[in-house]
């Protein structure tokens, strides 16, 4: 389920780049990055996404099975397994888990957006994204409310999600972005998503997708009717982080209420920021930039804890994320996490046992501990390190 949103923000970091004010598209062009694709005539971003891209498709049910256009909401282990532990020596077998409406329409808000993409570059990979958007689309009208079990945590996460609305607005708003029909312009005029107030104290992440859909219908180009009130709605909601940012004791545009910080809450900083940015991209006014590059500060050590919670960067940076195989604190053999690895940060309710015998009474900012066992404060995921890819790009290009 996070492969949507981790796969619409590293394609939006790209997008990004080539319709903002400041965009610089050839920073993430063919041979930026060093990654076996380079050299392929292929923005190398694009490759990488490409990954997991392909990866959600095979999730979609093939035709002539039932369910078929439905995607499957994941895969992983039957059981939970220990630490360390490398991919190739893993005894456990992998179970694939029913198809859900959620994960149909991430399927679809991403292979449309892919299709616009990757059209300059491989037509027939453009064209396979945009059959399996529609087919995806076309799937979950016919099953829209087929949840995941809230209780199928066995192995893995359950990722359940019982709102499903802003999954459609999102699909409905990528594959109108790209194929430009009147039939997803209507449904995303005629979604009450379309007018709510979407950006809140949290902000966005893989179980809340309507700012992925408002966030492109603002900046990608269209004919979509009502488009300067799209505009200013991502405005209104930038000022709203910048007013949290202006009042934050460490000059942060997230502020929980009760002080009690998510899970993953350094992400959470980030995609607030992605809306300073984009706020900034659409107007020029220098205070979302600047309110976009102090949020950077918080995450690369301006903290109740002096630290970077991101790896290799800063004198004192998380490096002991919770991982099966970056897993050096356990066995010298394997190594540390990657430099640009995002931890999650600081996290209230400190769900592991490990968290819970170090961190007892702790308040906000404090509750983070940068050790392997505790995955509910140092873990790392596509979807958060995703997010720090867009919102670097970001700064990059203000240089």
């Amino acid at each position: 389920m996070n492969g949507g949103i981790s796969t619409w923000e590293v394609l939006s970091t790209y997008e990004r780049a080539r319709h903002a004010r400041t965009g610089q598209a050839d920073k993430l062009g063919d041979g930026t990055l060093d990654i076996p694709e380079s050299g392929n005539k292929v923005p190398d971003i694009l490759d990488e996404a490409r990954w997991e891209l392909e990866f959600l498709l095979k999730m979609q049910v093939p035709d002539g099975e039932p369910l078929a256009g439905l995607a499957h909401h994941k895969i992983h282990d039957e059981q939970w397994t220990g630490l360390p532990l490398l991919p190739g020596a893993d005894p456990q077998k992998r179970e694939l888990h029913p198809p859900s409406t959620a994960a149909t329409l991430n399927l679809a808000a991403t292979a449309a957006q892919a299709a616009r993409l990757y059209r300059p570059y491989d037509k027939k990979f453009a064209a396979t994204a945009l059959a399996a958007a529609r087919k995806a689309w076309t799937a979950a009208l016919a099953h829209p409310d087929l949840l995941a079990d809230a209780n199928d945590g066995i192995g893995g996460g359950a990722y359940n999600d019982a709102t499903v609305a802003d999954e459609f607005y999102w699909a409905a708003a990528e594959l109108y972005l790209t194929t430009g029909e009147r039939q997803f312009k209507e449904y995303v005029l005629n979604s009450p998503v379309h007018t709510a107030d979407i950006f809140g104290p949290t902000g966005f992440d893989w179980a809340r997708t309507a700012a992925a859909g408002r966030l492109d219908l603002a900046t990608v180009p269209s004919g979509l009717p009502g488009r300067d009130k799209v505009r200013r709605s991502v405005v209104q909601g930038a000022d709203r982080y910048l007013a949290t940012l202006k009042a934050h004791p460490y000059g942060m545009p997230y502020a929980p209420d009760g002080n009690v910080y998510d899970w993953g809450s350094s992400h959470q900083v980030l995609n607030n920021a992605v809306v300073l940015a984009t706020a900034y991209d659409l107007t020029g006014a220098a205070k979302y930039r600047d309110g976009a590059l102090q949020s950077m500060d918080y995450v690369l050590g301006r903290n109740a804890l002096n630290i970077s919670y991101v790896t290799g960067y800063g004198e004192v940076n998380a490096h002991r994320q919770h991982s099966r195989w970056y897993a050096n604190q356990l066995d010298p053999n394997l190594p540390d996490p990657p430099a640009g690895t995002l931890s999650g940060g600081p996290n209230s309710s400190i769900q592991d046992p490990f968290a819970q015998s170090k961190l007892q009474g702790c308040v906000g900012q404090f509750c983070y501990i940068d050790d392997i066992q505790s995955w509910s404060t140092n873990e790392h995921t596509i979807n958060w390190n995703a997010a720090l890819t867009r919102m670097a790009s970001f700064v990059a290009d203000q240089g």
